[in-house]
């Protein structure tokens, strides 16, 4: 039975996720923020795969918790296999442009609170000698637009992490995967108009899915993110500070 751990359970992409994982034989701990919302996925869950799903309510933002919380996890659980690490806020970028605060706020939920998490876990991986850490980034992290930034930023921090971190811990037998989905029709970005890049929680999830059972590293999602993004980082510099992006 594979042991799953999700951070930010309650975000539309880990439920889609969860339920594709639910498929095969599967015990879940979910952590998230909405206590409502958890208990009905975690009921879902309990339904699909048979086995009840154990949760806990926490802000992740609370990097204190995080030791205690993944101990509760490896209790209940016996042990861990695969953890996806879920959770983020998109910001109002011109707000944090005015209050540094709301910069600060940002960058420690969308990198340094997963940086948090993925450092425990991947203490506990390399000390058993195997497990699969997945975590969402972003294509905004690929290069700095005006119009987002501080998110960007953010998660370009946490892929040159997820880097360096998986460069260490292949050899102890541990996969490390970076999901980086471009538009996705979610809660987050209900004020967004959708066009034909948007994609739904479900086809990040069946990537993400997918990532896991080729023993991916990187992945853009859907697929043609990765050739949107290689053409923009062929940009020169001097033109694309000009670019309305």
């Amino acid at each position: 039975m594979q042991r799953v751990l999700i951070f930010g359970a309650t975000s539309a992409i880990a439920e889609a996720t969860a339920r594709r994982l639910a498929a095969t034989e599967v015990a879940f701990f979910l952590v998230g923020r909405n206590p409502k919302r958890l208990a009905a996925i975690a009921d879902d869950l309990g339904v699909r795969t048979g086995n009840r799903a154990h949760q806990e309510v926490a802000d992740l933002d609370e990097l204190d918790r995080h030791p205690m919380i993944i101990d509760r996890a490896l209790a209940a659980l016996g042990g861990l296999d695969l953890a996806l690490i879920a959770h983020g806020a998109l910001p109002d970028q011109r707000a944090c442009q005015q209050d540094v605060g709301k910069t600060m706020d940002s960058i420690h939920t969308n990198a340094l609170s997963a940086i948090s998490l993925s450092s425990l876990i991947a203490n506990r991986f390399e000390h058993a000698g195997h497990g699969t850490l997945v975590v969402i980034g972003s294509v905004a992290g690929e290069r700095g637009r005006q119009s987002n930034y501080v998110y960007g930023a953010a998660k370009g921090m946490l892929a040159i992490f997820l880097q360096g971190l998986r460069n260490r811990l292949t050899p102890a037998g541990c996969q490390v995967i970076t999901i980086k989905p471009g538009f996705v029709d979610t809660p987050m970005t209900k004020e967004f108009a959708k066009g034909v890049l948007w994609a739904q929680p479900d086809d990040i999830a069946r990537g993400i899915v997918r990532a896991i059972k080729n023993k991916s590293d990187v992945v853009y999602l859907p697929w043609f993110w990765r050739g949107i993004m290689a053409m923009i980082g062929m940009i020169p510099e001097w033109i694309f500070k000009r670019m309305r992006l």
